[in-house]
């Protein structure tokens, strides 16, 4: 909880300077054009990935299998998704990273883990309906 604290306190500094370096470095108008543009990108991408996503769990409900992959790919997508929203480069690109499927393949296993350990640990409760 307290590495959460300190990155929701570090994260807004961090963002103010690179977006002055970036706007020092190419100018204000290729800056805020960039940041209008990954913003736009990652919001019709992440709707478009949602979307699949859901189409897919959707399916395999349907065939009475459990959509374990689907739930890690619309946990990354929604926190992608929070991250474009807000603006700064560098949540914009931590968001796309999330939301871009093979980048997104990549950081599955880390998410998994850190799930799994979460779950290990008690700090998860999962709940079962009879």
């Amino acid at each position: 909880m307290r590495y959460f604290l300190l990155f929701i306190i570090a994260m807004p500094v961090i963002e103010i300077i690179v977006l002055l370096l970036s706007g020092k470095v190419i100018g204000f108008w290729p800056t805020l054009f960039l940041i209008i543009g990954t913003g736009l990108i990652g919001a019709y991408l992440a709707k478009k990935q949602g979307m699949e996503t859901w189409r897919k769990a959707q399916e395999q409900i349907r065939y009475g299998m459990m959509p374990g992959n689907e739930i890690i790919d619309g946990i990354c997508i929604f926190i992608g998704a929070a991250l474009l929203l807000s603006p700064g480069l560098i949540s914009d690109i931590m968001g796309l990273i999330l939301v871009f499927p093979p980048t997104r393949n990549l950081l599955k296993p880390i998410v998994i883990r850190f799930l799994m350990n979460r779950m290990n640990k008690g700090k998860v409760t999962i709940i079962r309906h009879k």
